[in-house]
């Protein structure tokens, strides 16, 4: 840290004579002998820039990269425009970190904003704050949220939303003591006369995902209605691509829309970094975790961005606070606000019909080689295909041409995705190559 930081030696010295120390040493004192490090690190030798590069790029040959890819299950493969990463590579952006003296920042406070208000369009929503982790530790702050404001203790989840956001809810709700109950599915889709069934007087939330995991669309106003008429909050996880096209979470009665942001702007990357984001109505607001920026006028009459709600749980009540939130993923949501700009309405409408138009084309076709749909629901721009030839024939048929095929669910079950990067040409090759696996 002594080199880290910019201070000078003689600067360093009065520090540590004002501590009480006479030598950096004596910091650590308190630390056993037999765990200090005698003869530093044992690192190779340093390489020169050329060196460093080939190093870097076989160990990126050794990565597969498909040509095509029909997987998504909570993370999709769609354009970006060139401008995106033209404005967030800015070193003024990419620098950026959550202001502790938020108001300094006014630019940073001003693409927060710009962000919220793009998502509360998009969700129909109240207000929106500053974006979580990612979709999934969204739903799990949901339902924390849901639970501080009515004091119950169950959380209902459709089995039908993501694994792994199932599995956040239940980290989360382990460790507050709340119990999570699952309602089933049928035919791919919530089971309703199971949900009014479960939906007791303990029940602070029902959680749902629109389109769900199966890419099925759920009948959201309808789940809304049966878990309001049992005195709990509504829950969306929404895919914000299909939100183009689909009834707002609003429309459908939801108190809380959440979702990932990954579909808008952001590349796949491995996995990450994404960004959650948390609507909410007017009368939730006050639950809401994280940030919330909001516009104002200064002592000059210029238009100024200020935290209007600044819910920092870690250092603002913490003895009540119901989430732990201290980021705001900035970065992320600039390039999400970004993208929704450059893209506009009619730019995401258009994304989202062609993501559907060639989901149904190419699930004709394979139902044409043998691969029927599953489900009879419904869908959006994913599909589940059952067949009794094996998914991994398929899988490995399909990744010797450079195709990443859909994700397998079973041995004989495959979750299929479409987006507007797909061709039909890619799409009538799929399906040739899956009739062929069929033929052997």
């Amino acid at each position: 840290m002594g080199s880290y930081v910019a201070n000078t030696t003689a600067e360093q010295q009065s520090m540590l004579s004002a501590a009480g120390f006479s030598r950096m040493e004596d910091l650590f004192a308190d630390i056993p002998e037999a765990v200090k490090l005698k003869n530093g690190l044992a690192l190779p030798d340093g390489k020169s820039e050329l060196e460093v590069g080939r190093l870097l790029e076989a160990m990126a040959a050794k990565n597969t990269v498909y040509r095509t890819i029909l997987r998504g299950a909570g993370a999709y493969h769609h354009y970006i425009p060139t401008i995106v990463k033209s404005v967030t590579g800015k070193e003024e952006f990419m620098t950026a970190y959550t202001p502790y003296q938020a108001e300094i920042s006014q630019g940073l406070l001003q693409a927060i904003f710009e962000f919220q208000t793009m998502i509360c369009e998009l969700t129909g929503m109240d207000v929106a704050n500053a974006s979580v982790y990612d979709g999934a530790t969204a739903a799990a702050e949901a339902a924390a949220m849901c639970r501080s404001r009515k004091k119950k203790n169950v959380v209902c989840v459709s089995a039908t939303v993501h694994p792994q956001i199932l599995e956040v809810i239940r980290t989360y709700c382990f460790g507050s003591g709340s119990e999570v109950v699952l309602i089933p599915e049928q035919n791919g889709v919530t089971d309703a006369a199971a949900l009014q069934q479960r939906l007791t007087a303990e029940a602070s939330c029902f959680i749902v995902q629109q389109p769900n995991y199966y890419g099925n669309l759920e009948p959201a106003a309808a789940l809304g209605q049966i878990t309001h008429a049992a005195g709990a909050k509504y829950v969306m996880s929404i895919n914000p691509i299909a939100a183009a096209l689909l009834p707002t979470p609003a429309e459908c009665g939801a108190d809380v829309a959440v979702g990932d942001g990954q579909p808008l702007g952001l590349p796949l990357g491995m996995g990450g970094p994404y960004l959650g984001f948390m609507t909410a109505t007017k009368a939730m607001m006050r639950q809401l975790p994280g940030r919330l920026v909001g516009e104002t006028k200064d002592i000059d009459g210029r238009r100024a961005y200020v935290l209007t709600l600044q819910a920092r749980e870690q250092h603002i009540r913490r003895e009540k606070a119901s989430s732990n939130i201290c980021s705001n993923q900035e970065w992320c949501a600039l390039t999400a606000a970004v993208y929704l700009a450059a893209m506009g309405p009619n730019g995401l409408q258009e994304t989202a019909r062609q993501c559907t138009a060639k989901a149904h084309y190419l699930q004709q076709a394979l139902a044409g080689v043998g691969l029927e749909k599953k489900y009879s629901g419904e869908f959006f721009h994913e599909f589940v295909t059952h067949s009794e030839l094996p998914a991994a024939d398929v899988q490995q048929a399909l990744a010797e041409k450079g195709i990443l095929g859909g994700l397998p669910l079973s041995r004989q079950d495959i979750l299929w995705c479409v987006t507007e990067m797909n061709t039909k040409a890619e799409l009538d090759e799929t399906a040739r190559l899956v009739g062929e696996v069929g033929r052997r």
